[in-house]
């Protein structure tokens, strides 16, 4: 058993999370710590999901930033332990994506582990994406083998769920290759929509969602998306699922109020992640959810009605905690990557076949 660190960036991109994990036969989280990310370096790095000047000069100050962030969070969680450097064998940074387009052969997560790895006196595994793409995967998701190995044992025909900006399934049954791919929209609309109209970064349990009523012509001319009657492996982003996107749909139907736009994209997120599973694994016995999806009650209870023959909770019930899963995950493969472990499933992302993932830079 040895100690990793997982720093988790995701596309809401509200903030670092950091899971301190010992790993080895088992996976046991030991501590976290949660960075609210700074406005100004948050917007600086949505501006680089779209084209614009100076995009070199500008990701790489970003990411320097980023790294730094980085690096005074695991000063936090190492003094609160009472932790040397030298106690972690690596950090598995996923750094935060900027691009992601497999379909054209490139996926960009920027971090600056070699940065990460100076500030903290601790080897860094990063670029974790990459390795996939090239043997032809969509680099993503790469959580379903992490999934497998916390919530195998249980014996069921399960589904995990994690529901960040976009939501992916992982789905487990005994004797058959862990299958996962990317649903669409998770809460990356939801926030938007409420960032836009009620200058709020996101919809606490969502409320606001709960105030209005779907609006069944916009949901249908959202589900209209080429994206959801794919079937996996697949994967999705911000260069598809965005507000222009949005608003193209809205341009051409009528005026709603703003909580029934709200409450349609809820429904959107809720109907293709349960349409996505239906189609994939039938007989679903429990659905588990993490991410931040997870504390938002009205999706939990959509969820719910959806899919009324499984148990749907949070990976909690599991004894998992659900902010934490996706950051575990990333440490869990710096733990693969320095014990040559392939931690990719063919079965989930289409590549060519197993691989080591991540890039190493050492203390």
């Amino acid at each position: 058993m040895a100690l990793y660190l997982g720093v988790m960036s995701g596309t809401s991109l509200d903030g670092l999370d950091i899971a301190l994990i010992e790993s080895g036969k088992r996976v046991d989280l030991l501590a976290t710590c949660y960075l609210p990310m700074p406005p100004d370096l948050r917007q600086a790095l949505l501006n680089l999901c779209s084209s614009g000047p100076d995009e070199i000069a500008r990701a790489a100050v970003a990411e320097n930033r980023w790294a730094s962030l980085a690096a005074e969070g695991i000063r936090q969680l190492l003094d609160q332990q009472g932790l040397q450097a030298n106690a972690i064998r690596a950090i598995g940074s996923h750094g935060q994506t900027i691009r992601h387009e497999p379909s054209r052969g490139f996926t960009v997560q920027i971090g600056n582990p070699a940065l990460l790895a100076e500030l903290t006196g601790i080897s860094v595994v990063a670029d974790f994406r990459r390795r996939d793409v090239a043997a032809g995967g969509q680099g993503a998701p790469l959580v379903p083998a992490f999934h497998e190995t916390l919530f195998g044992h249980l014996g069921q025909r399960l589904a995990v769920l994690n529901v960040g900006g976009f939501s992916n399934l992982s789905l487990i049954e005994r004797d058959t290759p862990v299958q996962g791919f990317d649903c669409g929209p998770g809460n990356v609309l939801l926030d938007a929509w409420i960032e836009r109209k009620r200058g709020r970064t996101y919809d606490a349990d969502g409320a606001w969602a709960a105030s209005g009523q779907v609006k069944h012509d916009l949901l249908a001319s959202l589900l209209s998306d080429p994206f959801f009657a794919g079937s996996g492996p697949k994967s999705t982003g911000r260069e598809v699922f965005n507000l222009p996107w949005l608003d193209g749909h809205l341009a051409r139907l009528p005026a709603y109020r703003e909580e029934d736009v709200q409450a349609t994209l809820l429904e959107l997120t809720a109907r293709s992640i349960i349409e996505a599973l239906q189609n994939a694994q039938h007989n679903t016995q429990a659905l588990l959810v993490c991410g931040g999806g997870a504390r938002n009650g009205a999706l939990m209870a959509r969820l719910a009605q959806l899919l009324p023959q499984a148990q749907v909770s949070s990976t909690g019930a599991h004894g998992v905690d659900p902010d934490w899963v996706e950051a575990m995950a990333f440490a869990w493969l710096a733990h693969c990557c320095l014990e040559g472990i392939a931690a990719n499933r063919p079965s989930v992302t289409a590549a060519k076949g197993l691989r080591v993932l991540g890039a190493i830079y050492p203390r």
